[in-house]
């Protein structure tokens, strides 16, 4: 009997039943400015039989219970990116509204958001790797429980490293606080090439920092 599993290449996740897949389309940010995009996703989970359209936490819309043999051609019929729900990469990277929307904001993690969105989603990296981008101290992004947070404050964003929400829950560490907006991409881009290079395999960014020490790890990204 054939076991059946998760399709990497196809972004396909195998369902309970082992007979059905979920693909999600990467919808990045969960901002979807064109409502024809909505449509054209419900035509395909209409099209090929789905179960169900779920609103994941990764700020996707995944289309449930497709069989095997229309996985290709429901993608053909998206003509969307690939959302990576699982693999050792970036998985999401998960936005507030931030001031894009919301009264509350106080900085502007959307336009970073997207950009880090944009140039990170789907890098091969150790483990999975997950980001949230939160405009203010109310973190609707759960930033603490990513590998890596970023937080607005009226002095700029306080970045979060090593958090996580899986089997061995961990509030993230703080690297550093009060980082300019313009300085922010560029930290991350630290952080991220440092886990790169430091990370065994299979080990989340907060089992490194544990094994390393945080104050090295500090030390060695900030210099």
């Amino acid at each position: 009997m054939e076991i059946k599993k998760d399709i990497l290449e196809k972004g396909a996740v195998i369902q309970r039943d082992k007979k059905t897949y979920a693909i999600a389309p990467h919808i990045p940010g969960g901002i979807i400015f064109d409502v024809n995009v909505l449509r054209k996703i419900a035509d395909v989970a209409e099209k090929y039989g789905a179960q169900a359209l779920k609103l994941t936490s990764a700020q996707r819309i995944a289309i449930v219970g497709i069989d095997k043999d229309q996985i290709d051609n429901a993608w053909k019929d998206l003509d969307m990116d690939k959302g990576h729900a699982v693999g050792l990469c970036v998985r999401s990277v998960k936005i507030c509204p931030a001031t894009h929307f919301c009264k509350r904001a106080q900085q502007d993690a959307v336009s970073i958001g997207l950009e880090l969105d944009a140039k990170y989603h789907g890098m091969q990296l150790p483990s999975k790797f997950k980001m949230g981008i939160s405009g203010c101290l109310n973190s609707c992004s759960e930033s603490a429980v990513k590998d890596l947070g970023l937080i607005g404050t009226p002095k700029g964003f306080t970045v979060l490293i090593g958090g996580s929400a899986g089997v061995k829950a961990r509030i993230a560490d703080v690297l550093q606080e009060h980082v300019p907006v313009e300085a922010v991409l560029a930290l991350v881009d630290k952080v991220v090439l440092y886990y790169k290079a430091n990370g065994k395999n299979y080990e989340r960014m907060g089992n490194m920092i544990e094994r390393l020490g945080i104050e090295k790890v500090k030390h060695d990204i900030l210099g």
